[in-house]
């Protein structure tokens, strides 16, 4: 083994040992995997404790993977289970994405993938416990971890086991998820998952997550009912996504490019910092702003070259969305055609009321502090802003 533990060999072969496993499907994650460990090793500048948490996670990754497909193997009806075309999520990170999530999770006919079930998959959850399972407390105490080792995290971004979960957690046990690269400083990794990466196996591999988490606990109250799911991640690949479920509907978020850029790297900041002594704004800011405006240039394209058809999407403004979230969550359902009956209205009240903005604290954050020239990425995402009508905030600085 290397002296990092991060050796390629030495981690397929814990995971291997740890499950008693061999089969790990289709070998479309070794590819990511070799890339992400090499990015890992020559260019994350993890400390002890970095080193420690990657290895590990990757380890995890394989073993649920591994678990997976043999599960599969000696229960081959999963493979038949219809996964209902999805409501998904798809907006840019820092565009209201995770409480318009958490609030149409709380819709008795869709199910989503909650954070519990993606981190420990293997049995599938059952409906009898599925409140109840004790992974649920499992996950629980490790997130408390994460709070002590990033203080203030939950000001950004909530955890709970409970909470639903984003599909780059599902499609990360393939190796191509945006996930990597927002945990750790891999830049060879991030511009190969952003740019050349087929991330179609990503997709099928996401598709049998689904049917796994389903076999025993159906999406909604009936196996005809729909998924929900989310990440921003998909604003990168909508056409790989709709080839996989061509008939989901979309929901894409919008808010200034220059507010999501300055939150997501203060965010990614925060996170690196657990496994990274000296990752810092600006070198964040010079990796990541121009993958967030690829992507909503992509969303833009995608619109005017029909790989998202018109019908299987509604767009949402950020600040009509804070100001009255039940107006445009009502606008949502009727422009997909789906009924938002009282009972999944008053859950989602509920929740929100339980939930309030700002109850972990508040996220300060600024784009002065990106060291970016505000006028020239102003410039730079005009394309997506007059397109989608997205209006600019004030006080960026």
């Amino acid at each position: 083994m290397t002296e990092s533990g991060l050796d390629v060999d030495q981690i397929v072969d814990q995971a291997m040992e740890i499950t008693g496993l061999d089969d790990f499907g289709e070998d479309s994650w070794r590819e990511g995997l070799e890339r992400l460990v090499h990015a890992l090793r020559d260019e994350a500048r993890l400390n002890e404790l970095g080193d420690a948490i990657a290895v590990g996670a990757l380890v995890e990754l394989l073993a649920n993977r591994l678990t997976i497909t043999e599960w599969r193997l000696h229960h081959p009806e999963v493979a038949s289970g219809d996964v209902v075309p999805p409501i998904v999520i798809v907006g840019q990170a820092r565009t209201g994405t995770t409480i318009l999530y958490d609030l149409l999770a709380r819709d008795p006919a869709t199910r989503a993938p909650l954070t519990w079930e993606v981190d420990h998959p293997v049995p599938p959850p059952e409906t009898a416990s599925f409140d109840t399972d004790p992974r649920i407390d499992q996950v629980d105490a490790v997130l408390a971890g994460v709070d002590l080792l990033m203080p203030g995290f939950r000001t950004m971004h909530p955890m709970g086991a409970r909470l639903a979960q984003e599909c780059v957690s599902i499609t990360a046990s393939d190796f191509r998820s945006v996930i990597f690269p927002t945990q750790y400083h891999v830049p060879s990794y991030g511009r190969w998952v952003m740019y050349e990466a087929d991330m179609a196996p990503a997709y099928r591999w996401h598709r049998q997550f689904l049917q796994h988490l389903q076999s025993r606990h159906p999406a909604g109250d009936a196996p005809a009912e729909r998924w929900l799911i989310k990440s921003p991640a998909h604003i990168w690949c909508l056409d790989a996504l709709l080839d996989e479920y061509p008939h989901a509907l979309l929901v894409q978020t919008h808010r200034d490019p220059l507010r999501i850029i300055a939150s997501v790297c203060s965010l990614m900041v925060t996170l690196r910092g657990m496994t990274c002594d000296d990752p810092t704004l600006p070198e964040v800011a010079n990796e990541w702003a121009e993958y967030i405006v690829e992507g909503l240039d992509r969303s833009v394209t995608s619109r005017l070259d029909g790989t998202v058809p018109p019908d299987q999407v509604v767009d949402v403004q950020f600040d009509a969305f804070m100001a009255d979230p039940f107006a445009t969550i009502g606008a949502v359902y009727d422009n997909l055609g789906l009924d938002l009956t009282s009972e999944s209205e008053g859950r989602m009240r509920n929740f929100l009321a339980e939930h309030r903005q700002g109850e972990h604290g508040t996220h300060a954050y600024s784009f002065a502090d990106t060291g970016l020239d505000a006028a020239a990425w102003r410039k730079r995402t005009r394309r997506y802003q007059e397109h989608f009508g997205v209006v600019s905030e004030p006080n960026l600085v």
